[in-house]
């Protein structure tokens, strides 16, 4: 049984090594757009037009600096 489990799981590394980069990149970011824009659509129904403004500000500034924390900071603080 261990043979068999070992032998599946270098198969799907396997495969997962043989991707097109491209396509995967291309893929998660499509995926990471979409949940952006429908994040700003949810921000700006549920927040003053200056609170939206300054989350949006911070979302992106946010990943600009790779620090989720920043704007983690901001939502707390609008809470």
């Amino acid at each position: 049984m261990q043979k068999r489990t070992k032998s599946l799981l270098e198969e799907l590394d396997a495969i997962a090594v043989n991707r097109d980069i491209n396509h995967l990149v291309e893929s998660r970011a499509t995926n990471i757009i979409s949940s952006a824009i429908n994040l700003l659509e949810l921000i700006n129904k549920r927040y003053s037009k200056e609170q939206a403004e300054l989350l949006e500000k911070k979302l992106l500034g946010s990943i600009k600096n790779r620090d989720p924390a920043r704007f983690s900071k901001s939502i707390k603080s609008k809470t």
